[in-house]
């Protein structure tokens, strides 16, 4: 069983107020900083994809206090609220001293995908903040977007059941109530989905399909480039149905492009996990499933 007063003593920044911080440049990330921003008037200075980073001059000024949300990086002097497996085994390097992971803090590793985290970061600071669940089913449905958790709680019952006792003191039945009915997938296809359709927020599709009208998950990743209106429409979903404020954008004033390769974790074991990331000079990595590890590396960041 996870504990709030035990995580918020080991992360003391948790409850800090007027936090800069990144997010992963997706749907996950936006609805993320939309309640940190709200419940703890943090403001965002950045984006993250893997590949490149969007960042301020605020957040460059402040690049050793960032905080990094829905993202798991190495910099020690970064402070995370990632959701991944990046323990390899019994390594985990010491970047992750300052990660609050709930995948790190059961000590999961890449041998235990079945118990692998199945929520979303929101899902877990709504849990921590011990914040009410939305009273509409449309305000429901934009907690259980993130990171598609409507369709893995269909998918994934056991390990579901497994993380909802270990996160108890909290109403999860009201958030997951019928969601594994027909009726209600009905609902997604004919009413949510079609609205993230038409404010663009549909950038693709992921392996997930539901139960009983085979829904394909639908990805909202964006480009910080070219897609504000997106962001802002997302944005607009948030505050008219979940009531929070909408949050200021960051003004981007420097791009870090960097490099994403994906890896057998035979290779990896080869030299061992810290040895591979001092050679490779990775800045953030992920274990996406049993055998397979995807890192971000850039030349230099200033």
């Amino acid at each position: 069983m996870l504990h709030r007063k035990e995580i918020f003593k080991q992360f003391k920044w948790l409850q800090d107020s007027n936090r800069d911080f990144v997010i992963s440049a997706n749907y996950d990330g936006l609805i993320c900083a939309s309640f940190l921003s709200h419940f703890l008037k943090w403001k965002l200075v950045g984006y993250y994809n893997m590949e490149k980073i969007w960042i301020s001059d605020e957040g460059i000024k402040n690049k050793k206090k960032l905080i990094w949300v829905d993202l798991d990086i190495l910099p020690t002097a970064g402070r995370t609220l990632g959701g991944h497996i990046v323990q390899l085994k019994d390594s985990l390097p010491k970047g992750y001293n300052n990660s609050c992971n709930p995948n790190i803090l059961l000590n999961l590793s890449n041998n235990d995908f079945k118990s692998k985290y199945p929520l979303s970061t929101l899902a877990f600071l709504m849990w921590l903040f011990n914040t009410s669940i939305p009273k509409t089913l449309y305000g429901q449905f934009l907690i259980l977007h993130s990171d598609a958790i409507w369709l893995k709680y269909q998918k994934y019952s056991k390990n579901f059941s497994y993380w909802l006792e270990l996160l108890n003191d909290y109403s999860w039945d009201k958030l997951f109530k019928n969601i594994d009915t027909l009726s209600y997938e009905k609902k997604v296809d004919q009413v949510f989905y079609p609205d993230l359709i038409k404010a663009g927020a549909i950038s693709g599709f992921s392996k997930l399909s539901s139960k009983h009208l085979k829904i394909k998950s639908r990805e909202s990743k964006f480009n910080p480039d070219w897609d504000e209106d997106i962001i802002l429409n997302l944005l607009g979903f948030f505050a008219e149905h979940l009531s929070w404020n909408p949050l200021i954008l960051p003004k981007i004033t420097k791009k870090i492009a960097g490099k994403k390769y994906s890896v057998n974790i035979d290779e990896v074991n080869q030299t061992g996990l810290e040895n591979f990331i001092k050679n490779k000079k990775i800045f953030s990595y992920a274990i996406t499933s049993p055998k397979v590890i995807k890192y971000t590396v850039f030349e230099k960041i200033k």
